[in-house]
C-alpha cells in the first residue's frame, strides 16, 4: 500500500494544505477587502431574515397545511410580525425606556449605599486579614467604576442591537423571498452535481437545516418562557425594573449555559440595593424559572439538539466574547452547530469510500 493512501498521511496533507491557504489569505487579504465589505454590509439583514425564517417557517407551513396559498401565508405572517412591532412599540418599549431611564439615574445611589454597607460591615470586624481588608478596600474604592463599567455594557449591547434593527428595513424583503423561494435551492443547487453528490448535499443541507430549526426555534420558545416567568416572578416579588430586568433575562437566556448567570448579576443587585431580603427572593425567582426551564420545557421543547458539553460552550463564548461582543455570543453556538455538522459529514461520506482495511491507522 502507497504510503499516501495511509489516512494519518492523508490527514497530515490535507492539514498542511488548509495551513497554506489561511497563510495565502492572510498576505493577500487587501484582495478581500471589498468582498468582506460587502458581506458584511449584508450580514445584518440576511442573520436577521435568518431568524426570522426559523421561526416563522412553521406557521407557514401550517397555514398551507389548511390549504392557504404561500403567499397568502407569508401575508399573513408579515401582518403578524407588524401586529407584534406596534404591540410592542406602543406598550412595552415606553415601560422598558422609562424604568431603563430610572435604572442609569439611580445607579449613583446605589453605589454610594454599597459603599455604606460595605464600610459599615469592615467597621464591625476585628478579624479581618489585612490582605483581605485591602482587597475589600480596592473593591470599594472602585465600585463606581465597576458601576460604569456596567452601564458601558449596557449601552454597548443597546447599540449593537438598534444598529441590528437599523437594517430591519431590508430583513422584510429577505425574509418574504427567503419564505417564498427557500425551500428552492437545494433542488438548484443538486442539479449542478452527480447523482452522488447531489444526495449527500441534500443530507448536508436537510441536517444544516434540522440543526438550525430546532436550536432557533427552541431557543426562542424557551427564551420567551423564562422571559415571562421572570417578570411574573419579579412583580410577585415586587423588584423594581421588572419589565426591564425581564426583558434582559430573556435575551440573555438565547447564550446557552451562560445566559442565565448574565441575567442574574442586575436583577441581584437592583434588589440587594432596596432591600437584602429582596435579593434572596430574587435568587430564588431565577432558580424556579431556571428549574422550570431545564426540567420541563427545555427537554419538550429542544430535546438534546446540541449535545454540547459545559466546558465545550464557556470556550466558545468566552473566545467569541473577546472577538466579536455581544453579538459574538449570540451567534458562536449554532455557528459551531454548523460547522460541527459539516465536518462530521463529510467525515461519514469520506468513510464511506474507504475501503475497511484503510479505516486502519497502523
Amino acid at each position: 500500500m502507497s504510503i499516501f493512501q495511509k489516512k494519518w498521511v492523508q490527514g497530515l496533507i490535507v492539514a498542511i494544505l488548509i495551513f497554506m491557504l489561511v497563510y495565502l489569505i492572510s498576505i493577500t487579504k487587501f484582495i478581500f477587502a471589498p468582498v468582506g465589505a460587502y458581506l458584511l454590509s449584508i450580514a445584518v439583514p440576511i442573520i436577521g431574515a435568518g431568524l426570522l425564517y426559523y421561526i416563522t417557517m412553521p406557521l407557514v407551513r401550517r397555514l398551507e397545511q389548511m390549504r392557504i396559498n404561500r403567499i397568502l401565508a407569508i401575508i399573513i405572517v408579515f401582518l403578524l410580525i407588524i401586529g407584534v412591532i406596534y404591540l410592542t412599540s406602543n406598550f412595552i418599549a415606553p415601560i422598558v425606556q422609562e424604568q431603563f431611564t430610572r435604572l442609569t439615574d439611580n445607579i449613583p445611589k446605589m453605589v454610594e449605599s454599597g459603599e455604606k454597607l460595605i464600610d459599615n460591615w469592615r467597621d464591625n470586624q476585628d478579624m479581618i486579614p489585612s490582605q483581605i481588608d485591602t482587597t475589600i478596600e480596592n473593591i470599594t474604592n472602585n465600585l463606581n467604576d465597576y458601576a460604569q463599567n456596567f452601564v458601558g455594557f449596557l449601552i454597548d449591547f443597546l447599540g449593537q442591537l438598534f444598529g441590528f434593527l437599523f437594517a430591519f428595513v431590508l430583513i422584510p424583503f429577505f425574509l418574504f423571498f427567503m419564505l417564498k423561494d427557500g425551500h428552492k435551492f437545494v433542488p438548484f443547487v443538486s442539479q449542478f452535481l452527480s447523482i452522488n453528490k447531489a444526495d449527500s448535499f441534500r443530507r448536508l443541507a436537510d441536517n444544516i437545516n434540522h440543526t438550525l430549526a430546532s436550536f432557533i426555534q427552541g431557543q426562542f420558545i424557551v427564551s420567551v418562557c423564562v422571559g415571562f416567568m421572570l417578570y411574573i416572578g419579579y412583580l410577585i416579588i415586587h423588584l423594581p425594573y421588572s419589565l426591564t430586568l425581564a426583558l434582559f433575562g430573556l435575551i440573555m437566556n438565547f447564550i446557552p449555559f451562560v445566559g442565565p448567570f448574565l441575567s442574574a448579576i442586575p436583577a441581584v443587585l437592583v434588589a440587594f440595593f432596596q432591600d437584602p431580603m429582596m435579593a434572596v427572593w430574587a435568587i430564588l425567582v431565577m432558580v424556579i424559572a431556571q428549574q422550570i426551564e431545564s426540567n420541563l420545557i427545555s427537554p419538550n421543547v429542544m430535546g438534546k439538539v446540541l449535545s454540547l458539553h459545559p466546558l465545550t460552550i464557556i470556550t466558545l463564548i468566552l473566545a467569541a466574547g473577546s472577538i466579536a461582543g455581544f453579538i459574538g455570543l449570540l451567534f458562536i453556538i449554532p455557528a459551531y452547530a454548523v460547522v460541527k455538522t459539516i465536518i462530521s459529514h463529510f467525515y461519514h461520506e469520506w468513510q464511506k469510500k474507504q475501503p475497511q482495511d484503510d479505516q486502519k491507522i497502523f
